[in-house]
């Protein structure tokens, strides 16, 4: 079935134990499932006390990590299989069964030419140690293509499956990002069908990064995808508000909001269920 979730950048604009409790009760409070959290590189994330924190609260909690820069795969495979490890250990910790994110790569290490066949083989050594790590505690990977301006590693949804289908790993998917998918996938709708089962998550999140069903972004299209093969994963909201400040330079949100945090994240739950509904997927 079909859940809803918010990431913690609804919210707050980074992790602490107190701002974390806040991003907890504010996800309850406005009807959301799910409370996706972003890993620190540092992995300095009390999960137990966070596992206590979303039962009380009655929501789900999902864990997502963003590669930094020491530990880019293609040239610190050492340092990102370690991390990853660590990472999945806190999804243990958390009593998840999921991770997502970009685990590929960190944001804006470019090379300056395209992915070599020798960083493919990387990914694939790096990729099915993690994976089988990953299946001996019943935990999903889903990587996160992102849009060229950002890495170079994986940008497509095509090249994930790929590596799914070449390493054979069941509990290695694929997480779609409705924002860089705008920029670098043909069609929604094909994008998603292609993928079928191998699509485990999805961010959901306008052209614009506000609220949904404001910008660009094709969701008819991507809804008639997720209907075709029968989805049930989460639908996760990724859009962010010029008015928590802290945000504006991370999230390059160069132009006011018009809205609000509670006002972005109410509405664009209103559409999600609005359209899931329309497509027969709850």
């Amino acid at each position: 079935m079909i859940k809803f979730g918010a990431s913690t950048l609804s919210w707050i604009s980074s992790w602490s134990p107190e701002k974390g409790l806040y991003a907890i009760q504010k996800t309850a409070e406005n009807g959301f499932d799910i409370l996706e959290m972003s890993l620190p590189a540092s992995l300095e994330f009390d999960a137990k006390t966070v596992k206590q924190q979303l039962a009380d609260y009655g929501i789900e909690g999902r864990l997502t990590m963003i590669l930094p820069q020491e530990a880019h795969l293609p040239f610190y495979p050492e340092k990102a299989t370690r991390l990853l490890k660590g990472a999945l250990d806190k999804v243990a910790e958390l009593g998840g069964n999921f991770l997502g994110g970009v685990l590929h790569s960190a944001i804006g290490v470019f090379t300056r030419e395209p992915r070599t066949e020798a960083e493919w083989d990387l990914l694939k050594t790096v990729f099915a140690d993690v994976a089988s790590y990953a299946k001996d505690r019943e935990i999903t990977l889903a990587l996160e293509p992102i849009n060229r301006y950002e890495s170079y590693v994986l940008t497509s949804a095509a090249e994930v499956v790929t590596l799914a289908q070449e390493l054979g790993m069941d509990n290695l998917g694929l997480m779609l990002d409705t924002f860089h998918m705008n920029i670098e996938e043909n069609s929604f709708f094909t994008s998603v069908t292609k993928a079928n089962h191998h699509l485990k998550y999805l961010h959901m999140t306008e052209s614009d990064r506000g609220m949904l069903g404001e910008g660009n972004v094709h969701w008819d299209d991507l809804f008639k995808g997720l209907a075709e093969i029968k989805y049930s994963g989460p639908l996760v909201l990724e859009n962010f508000s010029s008015h928590l400040t802290e945000l504006i330079g991370p999230t390059s949100l160069w132009r006011p909001s018009p809205y609000d945090p509670e006002t972005l994240a109410v509405g664009s739950l209103n559409f999600m269920k609005q359209k899931a509904a329309q497509w027969g997927l709850i």
